[in-house]
């Protein structure tokens, strides 16, 4: 008989394996096996809230199999992901399985390395009921709320409709974020920029007007700067003041989940979805040359802080051998976590920190290796001694205005020497060097110009920003930004423009409904107290029955009230006119939504009831007819291309059709995978080349 280890997913499930050796059968459960049917509310509220849990369905004869695989076990362990989800997961297996629940058979692996794994198995546990009741609550919450929440606003405003508790709250930061933008009034204002030299140096370098009888300037107007620059048209500049001084600038923390999405966000533009999926291949074990299948991170999904002593010493050991004595701080540095973070496991970090990204970079997809650089990187310099700085900051006196000029020089390179964090905005610290410069010295103005300005609008949110606006406010846990955006990018609320999230018309109807009706859905701070109180159910501070009973009294009793007060209301949208003429009416046709997605139909409804299914048209045209190529969807929402003339025409590819026609029989070219551009011509065509591709708005 063997002992039987059940995880989530088929490759940590081949890597552990590996590790366990003989006497051990690994198992896949592929996510969770038993979850809330879909098709009704699934949770009595009259009998406290019971869930009614289902096997998921399809994975029925898989159940089937492994509760034979469990009986004829020697044991069963519990080995799915470190956190609530994978908690659950285990708690819905062994109930299945008919384990007893306290027994020890809980075992988890903070990296799927030979040392994480025999770490794991040494130090099993019965399952964590507390950290169950808080995945439980926050499941059968997000339940209710959206099993009652989407069917009014769909009622309202458009068949299908969605909303949930922490996905309505960051479209409601988007579309706030919007509002302020349409308010913003641009202030304008000027500076006066000069350029100087101190001879005998050649090296020029800027200052910029402050003060005027050592009182501020504000300068609002081309008539208040063209003043200025007359009263400085004859004056001698002499440096006032000179001000040295030296600064720490110490490294960030290593990578939680969010910090991870951000910066992958900034310095690589991957989506959070391309950057949880390149980490989860990297946690979960790729084959290395000269080492094997081995997993190169810890768990991705974390919001703590902490490192082991173990890690830290091997990312010392490495800084000693690479960097020398000097880029190890005396003192070690330590992080404190978000009072809400929760502590169970490390901080994102390699799990061997000696292995560098050069040492495996032939063996990862370039996604693998861009992200282990970013991890590895950043979790190296977070150890390593601060970056010391010489700053210098001068006062130039012109009569009675004073100019200043800051700028700063590395005294010595500390952790920048390998990793430096990218920021949102620029600041100040790109200040450039300045000369050898003394108090006193009299300075050679190189040229002087007043500069109209503008002041600007907030900024639309981007993925990077918008995760980092949930994080600060308590709003979703690590394991939901992802979901959070690709929700309500899915529902249409929102739209991509270049890497900014825009609201569209739905979206700001939904949430304006939300804000008026029923405010504490997307009340950020009221789902913040909210995130927090679940979060007490991990520590077995409070029950998870009153917690629900609480939040759900909460909003059902505002919703109960707009039913009534919204009875035959219906908010009407603007309907998004198209080119296209209807051939009966000869109106321009106009966008709906109906029961199976959109559609074109005739505005003069009910008049004219003319419809025709929407279409996207290409530039190309069919290779074997010469009808339009058009762009149409599978019931997956999977593109493909096809011929408008359909069904006296069966032309179809899955490769997108481009811009550019053969040269050699004028049809239009296809691109396929390897941004090949390639002749469809079935009569033997043969014309390709090599295609560049247009960079894109967004990523794909």
């Amino acid at each position: 008989m063997s002992k039987l280890v059940i995880v989530e997913s088929p490759a940590k499930a081949k890597n552990i394996k590996g590790y366990l050796g003989r006497g051990y059968e690994v198992v896949a459960s592929m996510g969770h096996v038993r979850d809330l049917p879909a098709e009704r509310l699934s949770v009595d509220i009259e009998n406290n809230f019971s869930p009614k849990y289902e096997v998921i369905k399809g994975k029925e004869d898989f159940v089937q199999k492994l509760k034979k695989k469990a009986s004829d076990a020697e044991y069963v362990y519990l080995a799915t992901d470190p956190d609530r989800e994978g908690e659950a997961i285990s708690w819905h297996l062994a109930t299945l399985l008919d384990l007893d629940l306290s027994d020890k058979n809980r075992v988890t692996f903070n990296e799927i390395t030979k040392r994480g794994v025999t770490r794991g198995m040494e130090a099993p546990r019965s399952i964590d009921i507390d950290l169950v009741d808080a995945q439980q609550a926050r499941r059968i919450l997000d339940r209710l709320i959206g099993y009652k929440l989407s069917p009014f606003i769909s009622h309202k405003i458009r068949r299908g409709l969605s909303a949930g508790r922490v996905q309505s709250v960051a479209l409601r930061l988007i579309v706030d974020r919007e509002e302020e933008i349409r308010a913003f009034v641009p202030q304008e204002y000027w500076s006066i920029d000069a350029k100087f030299s101190n001879p005998p140096s050649k090296k020029i370098f800027s200052a910029a007007i402050y003060s005027k009888n050592k009182k501020k300037l504000k300068i609002t107007s081309k008539e208040q700067s063209d003043a200025i620059l007359a009263d400085l048209e004859n004056a001698e500049y002499i440096v006032d003041s000179v001000k040295k001084g030296t600064r720490k600038k110490s490294p960030t923390p290593p990578f939680i989940t969010s910090t991870l999405q951000q910066e992958a966000s900034r310095r690589l533009s991957f989506q959070a979805r391309r950057t949880m999926k390149a980490a989860q291949e990297l946690y979960e074990g790729v084959d290395v040359a000269d080492m094997g299948t081995v997993g190169l991170i810890t768990y991705m999904r974390t919001d703590s802080l902490r490192i082991s002593e173990d890690a830290r010493a091997a990312g010392n050991e490495y800084i000693l051998k690479t960097y020398g004595e000097k880029y190890l701080p005396k003192t070690p540095r330590y992080f404190k976590s978000r009072g809400n973070a929760q502590d169970g496991h490390e901080a994102i970090r390699p799990s061997m920190p000696n292995v560098t990204p050069e040492m495996v970079k032939g063996s990862l997809t370039s996604d693998q290796y861009k992200i282990y650089k970013l991890i590895w990187e950043r979790f190296i310099a977070s150890l390593m001694e601060n970056c010391l700085q010489e700053t210098i900051k001068v006062e130039i006196a012109a009569g009675d205005y004073i100019f200043t000029a800051s700028g700063y020089t590395v005294k010595f390179d500390g952790f920048t020497a390998l990793y430096e964090e990218l920021k949102d905005e620029a600041s100040d610290d790109s200040a450039a060097p300045l000369p050898e410069i003394a108090q006193g010295d009299k300075l050679k103005l190189k040229s002087i110009l007043g500069n109209q300005h503008f002041t600007q609008p907030p900024a639309r949110y981007t993925e990077a920003s918008l995760t980092k606006a949930l994080e600060e406010n308590g709003v979703g846990r690590p394991s939901t930004y992802v979901t959070i955006t690709s929700t309500i990018l899915s529902r249409e609320y929102i739209k991509r423009e270049g890497k900014q999230f825009v609201p569209t018309e739905l979206g700001e109807a939904v949430t304006n409904l939300l804000k008026d009706k029923i405010p504490n859905i997307v009340d950020v701070s009221y789902t913040s107290k909210m995130e927090t109180d679940l979060d007490k159910i991990d520590e077995g501070n409070e029950d998870y029955i009153n917690m629900i009973r609480l939040y759900y009294n909460e909003f059902e009793e505002p919703l109960e009230q707009a039913k009534k007060e919204m009875q035959g209301v219906k908010i009407k949208l603007k309907e998004e006119e198209t080119d296209e003429i209807c051939e009966k009416c000869g109106r321009k046709m106009v966008v709906k939504v109906g029961r199976f997605g959109k559609f074109l139909a005739c505005p003069g409804y009910p008049e004219c009831k003319n419809t025709k299914p929407l279409v996207f048209k290409t530039k190309a045209k069919c290779p074997e007819c010469g009808g339009e190529v058009i762009e149409k969807k599978t019931k997956k929402g999977t593109s493909f291309y096809g011929c408008s003339n359909y069904p006296n025409c069966n032309f179809m590819t899955w490769d997108m059709p481009s811009d550019e026609v053969c040269p050699k029989c004028g049809k239009s070219l296809f691109r396929r995978k390897g941004n090949v551009l390639y002749c469809p011509d079935k009569e033997g065509c043969g014309f390709t080349k090599s295609a560049t591709k247009k960079k894109k708005s967004n990523e794909e």
